[in-house]
């Protein structure tokens, strides 16, 4: 059996100061399944561009603030810290906004198709 190197890593760390881009960083990858850490301090999409993506994913707000829309409908989605979200393959959103000045912390789980659990809690 093939041995791997453990590596410790911190999911909450992030580069100090101004940053002027998001800081994508994967984090592991089995056949169609992506886990990717996203850094953003005060961005959003640019003008007129939407996510429409063939895979769902799986979003945890982990630090931070995020304001999302979907494509069709009124009302924002809003997120804070310990929030996730399951966006299914074809709908089309962008990131409205994301906190100034602190780093919002997403981890995201990209797959083909995710069955989403039994809900717990209600909204």
């Amino acid at each position: 059996m093939k041995r791997h190197a453990l590596e410790v890593r911190n999911i909450y760390r992030a580069p100090a100061g101004k940053q002027a881009r998001e800081i994508f960083s994967t984090l592991a990858r089995a056949g169609t399944v992506k886990v990717e850490k996203i850094i953003s301090r005060g961005h959003r999409s640019p003008p007129g561009f939407w996510y429409d993506q063939n895979f769902d994913e799986l979003v945890f707000l982990l630090r931070g603030a995020a304001v999302l829309r979907f494509a069709g409908r009124r009302r924002l989605i809003r997120l804070k810290a310990g929030d996730c979200l399951l966006i299914p393959a074809g709908a089309r959103h962008r990131v409205e906004q994301t906190r100034p000045g602190r780093p919002t912390i997403w981890l995201i789980v990209k797959a083909g198709k995710i069955t989403p659990g039994r809900r717990t809690e209600k909204l």
